[in-house]
């Protein structure tokens, strides 16, 4: 017998499986907002010693919800000044004309 054959251990049975494609955690996770640049950011800001990792993936949903709230407010100001292109005075009407995003975003 070889000593380079293992004696009938779990030899290449870990990790990757041969057909399988690589998947980033903002896939995984069904997000379109970086899941490792949130986790990276996490851990080089200096908050905590330790992060989770659960803790970066609902940050980027939560991220995600607002930034898409925000935009389509913002959307629907620029169609009612009619205009295609949304400028930061659109997105300024729409943070201050919405209630919960004028409480959240607002000055203290």
């Amino acid at each position: 017998m070889s000593a380079f054959k293992g004696g009938g251990g779990k030899a290449g049975k870990r990790g990757r499986q041969a057909g399988s494609s690589q998947l980033s955690r903002s896939q995984r996770a069904g997000v379109t907002f970086p899941v490792g640049r949130i986790a990276r950011f996490l851990k080089q800001g200096g908050y905590t010693k330790r992060v989770g990792a659960g803790a970066p993936v609902y940050m980027a949903a939560v991220l995600e919800y607002i930034v898409a709230e925000v935009l389509e407010l913002a959307g629907n100001a620029a169609k009612d000044n009619k205009k295609n292109r949304i400028v930061p005075r659109f997105i300024q009407l729409a943070v201050r004309n919405d209630d919960e995003l004028n409480t959240f975003l607002g000055r203290p």
